[in-house]
């Protein structure tokens, strides 16, 4: 992975600062002689080093919702091919939609996890502004649902389970998306994936944004990193439509639910997949090492279930999401 020099958020600056400080203060107190001198100053680093890390764990435990999803909105924040390429091993890409396109939005292919033959999907966002432009920022046209249907089939076809993983703001909304069936594309998605045979586990890895994620979100387990975001909109969009103003994005954004504490909560996602603290752009390889543990363990949980169960486990789940108790009055 590519690493570049990502903004640095408002919320994290005096942290930012305090750990180019102590590091600054390493390098003085290494440039002396003085063993007694050293070994005294050693223990005082030590201490504040203990006192930062709990710092930093106050901070990420009390981030606003808001501040998750510009957590996760960071460039540097591994992608799909990151996860991918220390999680899956002997995988190979596939491409196209079988109907003369490609997007670069959504990327597949087929690979062995844990030496079980798996097929992954998901969302591709851009490291930099021309790689987004290429990725389209993650956001995916009709011929990208198409082509990740058409590698679900195959899965389907040959046993193979489905790995998705799900970081985008959402499908790409432009004119021409329409002209070419984009709803359509994404309904498609949905229906089929209801009645695929062999188990699917959805991962939301980042920001997981209304029917751009559904298009590649239906599974039998749903998990969700720690920091990522889940939502009908972003939280810009529901503030300027609910109440013409998209400076309450913040109001919107507590309103929307969109944590992965409260979807557990909600019973929307199933896991909770526990992230390096600082967020898995902190320690992209610690990050995957925990993700692919909890895909292991839930999909040999799968394994163990015949391809009927499997459907009315994914039937029964989605039934589920919205319902309510009112109590009579």
């Amino acid at each position: 992975m590519v690493s570049r020099k990502a903004l640095v958020l408002n919320f994290l600056k005096p942290v930012v600062e305090l750990e180019y400080q102590l590091e600054q203060l390493k390098k003085i107190v290494l440039s002396f002689d003085n063993s007694m001198l050293f070994s005294s100053t050693q223990e005082e680093i030590n201490g504040f080093e203990f006192d930062l890390c709990q710092l930093k764990k106050d901070l990420f435990k009390s981030l606003t919702p808001l501040q998750r999803l510009h957590l996760v909105r960071q460039s540097d924040r591994p992608t799909t091919l990151d996860y991918i390429s220390f999680i899956i091993d002997d995988w190979i890409e596939l491409h196209g939609d079988r109907g003369g396109a490609d997007d670069a939005a959504i990327v597949g292919g087929i690979g062995r996890l844990n030496s079980i033959t798996v097929m992954f999907i998901g969302h591709q966002r851009g490291k930099d502004t021309k790689d987004n432009v290429i990725r389209n920022f993650g956001m995916a046209s009709p011929s990208g649902y198409r082509k990740a249907l058409r590698l679900m089939k195959h899965a389907d076809r040959f046993g193979f389970p489905i790995l998705t993983f799900i970081d985008t703001p959402g499908a790409w909304a432009g004119i021409e998306a329409e002209r070419l069936g984009q709803g359509q594309a994404i309904a498609l998605n949905l229906r089929e994936m209801f009645s695929l045979k062999v188990p699917i586990i959805c991962t939301i890895i980042g920001e997981g944004g209304s029917g751009g994620a559904l298009g590649i979100g239906i599974g039998d387990k749903i998990l969700m990193l720690e920091y990522a975001v889940y939502t009908v909109a972003t939280p810009e969009a529901c503030a300027a439509i609910l109440w013409k103003d998209s400076t309450k994005s913040l109001a919107a954004a507590e309103s929307l639910k969109i944590t992965s504490t409260d979807l557990k909560l909600l019973g929307i996602i199933d896991d909770v997949v526990t992230e390096p603290l600082g967020g898995s752009q902190e320690n992209p390889c610690q990050a995957s090492r925990y993700l692919k543990a909890q895909l292991i363990f839930s999909l040999n949980n799968l394994l163990n279930l015949s391809g009927q169960q499997r459907k009315k486990l994914r039937y029964d789940k989605f039934r589920k999401i919205g319902t309510f108790y009112e109590l009579s009055s």
